[in-house]
């Protein structure tokens, strides 16, 4: 597993806007027509990466758990297909349907918006406030495939529950650390 850690885009960023489609529904969406109340989570992963298979399950519970307290969920699959053809939007609304992904999974030929993210590897986790403004990127917990620390998603709940509550978060923020995005 090649292991790639995050960019760390600098906090208070802007949102960058997209226009993508949805695999599970078909429909094209906007940042602005995703968006939560309180915030917005975007997440890039990707089908076939072992560090998101890790997760899947924990990201999920964390849309569950915070979508009903306003907070808008969105995952992006940016990989090169042709090289990685697991990744292509056919298995991507698959990949959602397996793993109970009732959130928009966007496909991003381009890969422009995940350039415009400075996304660097599956997962990526970026969190925004009410005011589009990035709150929290980093990690979702310490645990890895193989390290034996349980999943918790104890990094990004916190950064979640902190935006929700208007706390302070604690610092420093640590990079996410997965497969790097497979570039065309």
């Amino acid at each position: 597993m090649a292991r790639t850690e995050s960019t760390m885009l600098p906090l208070g960023t802007l949102a960058p806007d997209f226009y993508l489609k949805d695999t599970n529904s078909n429909n094209t969406f906007s940042f602005d027509d995703l968006k939560g109340s309180k915030g917005t989570l975007v997440m890039f992963i990707c089908n076939h990466c072992p560090f998101v298979h890790h997760v899947i399950k924990e990201i999920v519970m964390i849309a569950n758990d915070y979508r009903v307290q306003g907070i808008g969920v969105i995952a992006i699959s940016s990989n090169d297909v042709v090289k990685y053809p697991q990744d292509g939007p056919e298995l991507m609304a698959d990949f959602a349907i397996e793993n109970k992904i009732d959130f928009p999974y966007l496909y991003d030929e381009s890969q422009e918006t995940a350039k415009a993210y400075q996304a660097a590897c599956t997962p990526d986790f970026y969190l925004f406030d009410n005011q589009d403004k990035l709150f929290y990127r980093g990690q979702l917990d310490d645990s890895r495939p193989g390290n034996g620390i349980p999943l918790s998603g104890s990094d990004l709940r916190g950064a979640i529950d902190a935006l929700i509550y208007n706390r302070s978060l604690k610092e420093p923020q640590k990079p996410s650390l997965g497969c790097g995005i497979k570039w065309k």
